[in-house]
C-alpha cells in the first residue's frame, strides 16, 4: 500500500454542524468470550430510539482490542450491533469493558 500524501488535518470544536438532527450517546458493558483466529461474535445493544438509516459514528473499548476489529452498526429499530472479529493469530480473551457507542441521525 502506498503512504498517504497531501494530508491536511484540521482541528477545533465546530463539531458536525447541523449535520445530524438527533445524536445518541451509549455506554454499556460487553463481556465478550474467547475468540479463535478467524472467529467473529455479534452482540446487539438495545439503543432506545435509533432507526435505520442511523449511523453509528463510533465504537470505543477502555481495554486493549488485541489486533482484533470492532465495528457497530445500527441493525434494526431500537438495536445496535456490535461485531468483535478477531484475525490477530491468536485466541485472546478480552476482560469485560466498558463500551462507548456514538449514533447519529442524519438531518439531510
Amino acid at each position: 500500500m502506498a503512504a498517504a500524501s497531501a494530508v491536511t488535518v484540521t482541528r477545533g470544536n465546530r463539531q458536525f454542524q447541523g449535520a445530524f438532527s438527533e445524536m445518541f450517546f451509549v455506554t454499556a458493558t460487553l463481556d465478550a468470550g474467547s475468540l479463535a483466529d478467524g472467529v467473529g461474535e455479534t452482540e446487539t445493544v438495545a439503543v432506545p430510539g435509533v432507526a435505520l438509516g442511523d449511523i453509528v459514528l463510533g465504537v470505543s473499548i477502555n481495554v486493549d482490542l488485541v489486533d482484533m476489529t470492532l465495528t457497530g452498526y445500527v441493525q434494526a429499530a431500537n438495536a445496535v450491533e456490535l461485531r468483535l472479529q478477531n484475525e490477530s493469530g491468536a485466541a485472546p480473551d478480552l476482560a469485560s469493558a466498558t463500551i462507548k457507542i456514538l449514533v447519529g441521525r442524519p438531518a439531510w
